[in-house]
Order: structure tokens, then C-alpha cells, then sequence
């Protein structure tokens, strides 16, 4: 590892000073941003004012076949996302293609999603194998896959340092829909706990933490930017401070559960203490609440753990883990893994799915986990962490003057600025590599876990060249 940070440090040594930032003529929101101009509010030719220096991508042009696609197909989509005017094509590895031909290092992943990178050529046989076989069934039978992949998940995870009590898995369609589970679940238990009773349903989530859409899950997500619009929120939902041991008080015989993020990704990789985590389960077992560890984005590989709660002590692990993201590599799967005590209390027709479960996805699902959860494979994701905490630092001590902080562990980063983080966004996409934000002023980088070690060198670069541009 050693002549390997070498060579990032090398790198790092190149580019110029930090200039002034100049002003951007833009409405921000978290991970996308868009320009105010053009044909509902789109520029085509955004971050124009990006310094020349350095510049090898461009965004498509008012002329360009990207804009004719976006100008006829938008009038006929619900806008709810703010993005810039490149439209994907195809993928290989940690690269990505634009329809122009751009080609892009990718350090989103899909939101954390495309652990294995675009364009496995394993996944695509088993894709094509199993739709000629079957795609769906329902749950009104059972299928192949589905049995196999809650095993799979159930041994791994007891192979670890995380769940121990883990006992069985519902498969879901979605993070938010694992995390409506587990809220359901928790709730059903509640009212039939020792001492639990129809008040016993108060749901405590933290501040800055991010677990859904859904109206469940989005009433854990206590953000007025999600929350506001479509409040009332459901009833019963507390919110307490990330990391204050003293605000656990919260926690009453009412509560039902606790739902937390062992790392919070969206409101900018923010990690809760082990000191804290063990408060917390303490006192979800002085009331006989559920703890919901929800890992959607820090699970399955992402922080060189299978699970991220493997780094906290043995006496802080959930009664619940809610997964998604990497766990389909890109198709839509969720899962709710629960111990036997929260299993006991789910009786046949308390809650169901369509399409969870079906044999496609948990198919390529049970190929994503046997792969992502080898001690091999977890200690390259380690590895490669490593290179991009040192590479990171660098530019924190380049940057001072805007870097305050770098959090991260494995392959899950936030860069903290002291202003707003899109025109580093912007800055990057314009010399081929696409970062995403989080919470307040964060550069967030998730890459497929499968990212190279000359391919992290090579983001780096970009970093740098995009905070020398400002």
C-alpha cells in the first residue's frame, strides 16, 4: 500500500492554488442540482463558468442530441428530480457513457447501489437465464430463489460479528419498503410485548437521518424539506440528537422502536459512536423496544464490514436490519432480516408484497450477497478505503480554507465543506468524474466496490483539479 499512496500523494502535489469561488446562478437540491435557465429551468450548457483549466467533458449543448431526447420526452414525466442535461447510455466496471459518447468515472454507483459496477457479465447471464425461466410467481407459491436467499443472508450474517439473533428475512421491493416493514413489525410487537399495550407504538428516529418516502418511513426522516409537503406525518414519531447519549430519555415505555442508521449516507456520513450505539440498545432493552439497524446504504460490503454494525461492540446489534441498494447490483430488492422474539409475534396475513421475492431478484440477489460477503472481497473494500482516506486528507490540507472535514470508512466518503458542495459537483462532471452531495455541504463518494486502485488515484486527481478550479 505504501508506494501506492506514493503515487497519490504524488498526484496531489500537482494543480494549482485555490481560487475564489465565483457565484452560481442555481437552485440546489440534495445530490442533483439544475440551473435556473432554459426550458423548465434546464442548461443545457450548465457550469459554463467552470475554470477552462483542466476541462475534458462538456454538458450537451441546446443543439445536441441529448437535448431533442429530454425536450420531447420531459412534458410526459412527473418532474420530482433536478439533474443535468447528460442522459446516460451504458456502463462497464466503474465507467459510464453518455448518449454524446463521454465517458465518466463513476464514484455514485447508482446511490450506492451498483456495488459489483455496470455490466457484470455474470449478473447479465443469470438475468437472461432466470426471465427465461421465470420472472414472477407471487407469493402465493413458493418459488426457487427466495428460500435460498434468506438462508444465504441468515448464515453470512451469523458468520460475522453483526446479528446474532438474526432468524429470518421478508423480502421487499426497496429499502423504504424494508424499513415500512420493520416499522410494521416493531409496532405489531409493541402491543403484544410483556407489559405493552395500544399506547405502546412511538417510533424514536435522529435528526439528520434519512430512511424513506413512504409515509411510514418518511415520518422516521425528520427533514422539513421531505416532511413539510405531505404532512400530517404518521402519528407516534419522536426525534432525538445522532450521538447524544443524554437525549435517550426519548425512549419511554411507549416506545415501540428505535430506528438508526449505524451510518448516516444522506445526511452526510455521519457515523454514531459505539458508546452511543450501546446506550441506545440499552435502553431499548430497559423498555422493550425494537432496535431497527436500518444499513440500506452502509450494508452489504460498503464499509469493508458486511455490515457496518460489525465495528460496534457485541452488545449493540438490532433486533432488526433493513438492507436494499447493493443487495440487487441495480434491480429493485429489499429485505427486513429479524431475530426470532420479532418473528414470533408476525402471523400469516400481517403484511405482504406482490412483487417481493420474486424469482428474478432474488435470484441476482443471491449471487450480489455470496459474492459481496467473502472475507476476501470485504478486506480489498478495506484496502481500497484506506487509499482513499489517505488520498482525501491530502486535499483537506490542500483545501483548508474549504475542506473542514473527511469522514469515511471503506467505500463510503463525505468530503465536509464550509459552502455549498455543487459546484465541485459540477467542477468534477466537467473533467469526467460524477460525485453526488449529502446532508449540509458534503461531497459524497459511494463507487462500486469493485473500483480499482488506479481508478481511485484517478478520482482523486479530478478532486483536486476540481477545487483548484474554483
Amino acid at each position: 500500500m505504501s508506494s501506492t499512496l506514493g503515487t497519490s500523494s504524488r498526484i496531489l502535489a500537482r494543480g494549482g492554488s485555490l481560487r475564489v469561488a465565483r457565484s452560481f446562478l442555481s437552485h440546489s437540491y440534495t445530490g442533483y442540482r439544475i440551473p435556473l435557465t432554459g426550458s423548465h429551468g434546464r442548461n443545457y450548457a450548465s457550469a459554463a463558468h467552470v475554470h477552462q483549466d483542466s476541462k475534458t467533458h462538456s454538458d450537451p449543448s441546446e443543439t445536441s442530441k441529448s437535448a431533442d431526447f429530454v425536450r420531447e420526452y420531459e412534458p410526459y414525466c412527473l418532474t420530482t428530480y433536478a439533474r443535468p442535461g447528460l442522459i446516460l447510455s451504458h456502463g462497464k466496471g466503474c465507467h459510464i457513457w453518455d448518449v454524446e459518447g463521454q465517458k465518466y468515472l463513476d464514484f455514485t454507483a447508482g446511490i450506492a447501489v451498483n456495488a459489483l459496477g455496470h455490466g457484470d457479465e455474470e449478473l447479465a447471464k443469470i438475468y437472461y437465464e432466470q426471465s427465461l425461466k421465470m420472472i414472477h410467481t407471487s407469493n402465493l407459491y413458493y418459488n426457487e430463489w427466495t428460500g435460498p436467499l434468506c438462508k444465504l443472508l441468515i448464515e453470512r450474517t451469523l458468520a460475522t460479528k453483526g446479528m446474532q439473533s438474526a432468524s429470518r428475512v421478508f423480502i421487499a421491493n426497496s429499502g423504504t419498503e424494508a424499513n415500512e416493514a420493520a416499522l410494521k413489525f416493531a409496532r405489531k410487537y409493541g402491543k403484544l410485548s410483556p407489559g405493552g399495550a395500544q399506547d405502546k407504538y412511538e417510533v424514536v428516529s435522529f435528526y439528520n437521518s434519512f430512511h424513506g418516502r413512504t409515509m411510514g418511513s418518511l415520518s422516521a426522516t425528520p427533514n422539513p424539506k421531505y416532511q413539510k409537503p405531505f404532512g400530517p406525518m404518521v402519528p407516534g414519531f419522536k426525534y432525538a440528537t445522532y450521538n447524544d447519549i443524554d437525549g435517550l430519555d426519548i425512549i419511554t415505555k411507549n416506545t415501540c422502536a428505535v430506528i438508526i442508521e449505524p451510518i448516516q449516507g444522506e445526511g452526510g456520513v455521519n457515523f454514531a459512536t459505539p458508546e452511543f450505539m450501546t446506550a441506545v440498545r440499552k435502553k431499548c432493552d430497559q423498555v422493550d423496544a425494537v432496535l431497527i439497524f436500518d444499513e440500506i446504504q452502509s450494508g452489504l460490503g460498503r464499509s469493508g464490514y458486511l455490515w457496518a454494525h460489525e465495528a460496534f461492540p457485541a452488545e449493540a446489534q438490532p433486533d432488526i436490519l433493513t438492507m436494499a441498494k447493493a443487495l440487487g447490483n441495480g434491480i429493485p430488492i429489499g429485505a427486513a432480516m429479524v431475530s426470532e422474539r420479532i418473528a414470533e409475534a408476525i402471523k400469516i396475513g400481517d403484511h405482504g408484497t406482490t412483487f417481493g421475492g420474486n424469482p428474478l431478484a432474488t435470484r441476482v440477489a443471491h449471487y450480489v450477497v455470496d459474492k459481496l460477503s467473502t472475507p476476501t472481497f470485504l478486506d480489498q473494500v478495506k484496502h481500497k478505503g484506506e487509499i482513499f482516506r489517505s488520498g482525501l486528507e491530502r486535499l483537506k490540507e490542500k483545501y483548508a480554507s474549504v475542506i473542514t472535514e473527511i469522514r469515511g470508512t471503506g467505500l463510503i466518503w463525505g468530503i465536509q465543506l464550509n459552502r455549498d458542495p455543487n459546484p465541485i459537483v459540477d467542477a468534477a462532471r466537467l473533467r469526467g468524474l460524477l460525485v453526488i452531495t449529502a446532508g449540509n455541504n458534503t461531497v459524497r463518494i459511494v463507487p462500486p466496490l469493485v473500483v480499482t486502485e488506479q481508478e481511485i488515484l484517478e478520482g482523486i486527481e479530478i478532486l483536486n483539479s476540481a477545487f483548484a478550479s474554483l
